[in-house]
């Protein structure tokens, strides 16, 4: 068992802990026959070794070492990789260089040191979204047994409850984790304080610091509500390069905004998502699907809407357009529209971690890696059936 921490310092400090523990008489009445040996020991000379940086099971071949971010895990494989606080605190987590260099630590030394059924525990504070956890989760996603059994299980208990209740977190939405300790009351008043702390020390959900073009968020909903008008449409922003995203937006508008529905954002090849944008239009019964016809637009619209075809959906509606205006000031014009009438399904962060990431992070001003998702869902609100130009005349009745 490795266990590693931000530096040797806080790694001894564990090892110590641990030592205490498995000496202790309660470890002995569940474990006894587990055991440490009795004297500090710094070499190997033909007894168990027990030092600030590694521990061996007396009897066993098993034992546990203690390792900072950059120290050396030679020897025997790892059975068990346990990574704490391997980000010191919230400044060294926001640098970029302290990030990749934990980054490349574990790509070139940790992860070496697994093997097939070797098993992996990842704890600390997500004070930035690009920090370790988020770069194994955007790289191998979450664990499902079916669409994807190597991902990553999950567990987050928020300090303020978010979405329905699991197995693990029984509590309604809204309830303080701890309310004997931190009361709701309390909460809040932190969130309201510094937003961006809150919900990286206390909901583990790192948002950008500071400039982002979608500040005050979406509104979830759990169910839509009635109203006079709905038709489910889907927006389709195709990749312009290899390294693009594409984004096919799926929602139901209504006279009321948008209900986003469901989302395919990948970078995937049109040998892959032109049958699976084809399935989703025909399971979600799309109406009308738009396609922009910019950089191959136009080809992938006509061979989606064969497939339709083929699986049997005759209702969808293709149509595609040429985009001329500037992307980055569409964007821009449109950022309050876009939260205003958008309505994101409740846990909808879970849902498209990718496409969320995409569109909380998107910046006002400065250096975005895709601009595909917020593209996208400009364009759904663009092409809602009763938007009007804004002239004088009409703000008068005429």
């Amino acid at each position: 068992m490795a266990i590693v921490s931000y530096n040797a310092p806080k790694a001894r400090k564990f090892n110590r802990e641990i030592q205490r523990i498995i000496d202790s008489p309660e470890y002995h009445e569940i474990f006894p026959n587990t055991t440490l040996n009795a004297s500090n020991v710094t070499t190997v000379a033909g007894s168990w070794l027990r030092n600030a940086d590694e521990c061996e099971i007396v009897g066993y071949r098993g034992g546990f070492k203690t390792v900072g971010v950059g120290g050396a895990l030679t020897g025997e494989p790892v059975d068990i990789l346990i990574m704490d606080d391997i980000y010191k605190d919230a400044k060294t987590a926001w640098s970029p260089i302290v990030r990749e260099s934990v980054s490349d630590w574990y790509d070139t030394v940790a992860e070496t040191r697994l093997h097939n059924d070797s098993q992996q525990l990842i704890v600390f504070t997500r004070w930035h979204e690009d920090d370790l956890a988020g770069t194994l989760l955007r790289q191998q996603g979450i664990y499902d047994p079916e669409t994807n059994p190597d991902g990553w299980v999950v567990v987050i208990y928020k300090a303020i409850k978010e979405g329905k209740p699991t197995e693990y977190d029984p509590r309604q939405e809204g309830e303080a984790l701890w309310a004997e300790r931190h009361n709701l009351k309390k909460l809040q008043s932190i969130r309201k304080r510094n937003p961006q702390v809150f919900d990286s020390l206390y909901q583990q959900d790192p948002q950008p610091r500071a400039g982002l073009m979608y500040e005050s968020g979406f509104v979830e909903y759990l169910i839509r509500p009635a109203t006079k008008y709905v038709k489910r449409k889907c927006y389709v922003d195709t990749a312009d390069t290899g390294a693009d995203y594409l984004c096919a937006i799926i929602y139901d508008e209504t006279d009321v905004g948008n209900y986003i529905v469901d989302v395919l954002y990948t970078t995937r090849p049109v040998e892959y998502t032109e049958p699976a944008l084809a399935k989703m239009l025909t399971k979600h019964d799309v109406a009308e699907c738009i396609v922009e016809a910019n950089n191959g637009g136009r080809l992938f619209k006509n061979n989606v809407e064969k497939q339709c075809r083929l699986l049997g959906n005759g209702k969808t509606k293709f149509s595609s357009f040429h985009q001329t205006e500037n992307k980055d000031t569409r964007i821009y014009q449109h950022s309050a529209m876009v939260q205003n009438l958008t309505f994101m399904p409740q846990g909808w962060k879970s849902l498209f971690p990718d496409f969320s990431k995409a569109i909380c992070g998107y910046l006002k001003a400065g250096q975005n890696d895709h601009d595909d998702a917020p593209d996208a869902l400009t364009g759904t609100i663009e092409k809602r059936a009763n938007q009007k130009k804004s002239d004088v005349a009409s703000l008068f009745g005429y």
